[in-house]
Order: C-alpha cells, then structure tokens, then sequence
C-alpha cells in the first residue's frame, strides 16, 4: 500500500533542481513555505495554523517515506490527527467550550514529566525503528520525533513551553536532516529554531490570553 501511495506522489517527489548536490522536490518546497506560515501564524495565535500544519504534515510524511525516516514520516501522520485535536481547541466551539483556552505555563511537575515521558520514549521508538524498520539512523531519527509529539501537544493546550520544546527539536533535526542531504528542510529547521526562540519571546507577554 505504501509503495502505491509513494507511486501515485512520484510527480509530487520528481526533483524540481538541486541544492548543495541534492534533489529538492515540489513536496519540499510546498511543505517549506506551508510550515513557515504555519509558524507565524502560531506566534500570532492564529487558529488558521491548523490547517497549514495537516496539510504541511501530509507533504512531509511523503517526504520522509521516500527518504526511509519511517519516525519522522510516523510523526507526520500523528501530527494530522494532534492538529485537528488542536485546532478545535483553539476554536473551542460548542456548549461545553463555552471560555476560550487561555496562554498558560506547566507547573514546575508538569515540566517534570513532559521532559521524563519523552526521554522515556526515546529509546522504545530507536529500539521499533532499528527492529522494524530499514532506517539506518534509528537513533537520531527517534529523538526529534517523540519530542516533536511533545511539543504539539503542548502547543494545542497554549502552554508557553511548547517554544524551547521546539527550539531543542529543530536544533537535533538540522542534524539529521543534513546527514539525508535534505538541505532546504535543514534552512527551514534553522528558520524554526530562530522563529520558536521569537515566538517564545512573543508569548511571555500573552499569558493569560486567548490570542494576540
């Protein structure tokens, strides 16, 4: 089935030019543009993020499927399902949704456990990844990947700590993005991590609100 789906992308991950001797596809670049908006629009605490992450998601889940980054492609689908979760609870519609979610901050057990969970995680996906999978950066591929889980989830509740969340998940996958050779998603994580460093600047000053 997924060579199928990966068949009927192939116009989608057909090389458009090169960059640093690498191929960039039209997938790369559509999903590059539809993330930087999507990052803006979250400084901004716009519900129209949401929608640009599920459909950035999906473009990259065809992009690391082609490049075997199985955890990161895994990651992308979960991203689709967290987003919807997300999205409707920034809209927060319906009788039993009646105040808007508010820009908050973990408490100091909170921050505990999110950290403990995804240090926890790590190991079990590498050990799936390496067992199950052809992925020859087992590793490196799970860490940003069960970080990155974190990191949504705590971005769909506003909570502050989603911003240094994403900054150590950019900085880990620049690296594994370069050692693939996808050098135009390795800009946009550095863009990233220079945008989740201003966006957590941004949202220390809207704790307490529902939107800027």
């Amino acid at each position: 089935m997924l060579d199928r789906l990966l068949e009927a992308a192939a116009p989608l991950l057909k090389p458009l030019f090169t960059l640093w001797g690498s191929a960039v596809t039209g997938a790369e670049v559509a999903a590059f543009a539809l993330a930087i908006l999507m990052v803006l629009a979250n400084m901004r605490v716009h519900p129209v993020a949401w929608p640009l992450a599920i459909v950035s998601s999906a473009l990259y889940a065809l992009l690391f499927a082609h490049y075997r980054l199985w955890g990161e492609a895994g990651l992308q689908l979960v991203f689709i399902v967290v987003a919807l979760w997300g999205w409707q609870q920034w809209l927060r519609k319906g009788p039993l949704s009646a105040s808007p979610l508010l820009v908050s901050r973990l408490t100091a057990a909170q921050r505990r456990w999110a950290l403990g969970l995804t240090l926890a995680a790590w190991p079990v996906l590498a050990w799936l990844l390496s067992a199950h999978t052809n992925s020859d950066v087992p590793w490196l591929d799970a860490l940003p990947t069960v970080a990155s889980l974190t990191g949504q989830v705590l971005l769909a509740q506003k909570r502050i700590e989603n911003w240094p969340t994403w900054v150590a998940v950019n900085v880990v996958s620049v690296g594994l993005f370069a050692v693939k050779g996808l050098w135009l998603t390795v800009i946009l994580y550095s863009l990233f991590t220079l945008l989740a460093l201003q966006g957590w600047r941004a949202w220390q000053g809207l704790e307490g609100r529902a939107h800027a």
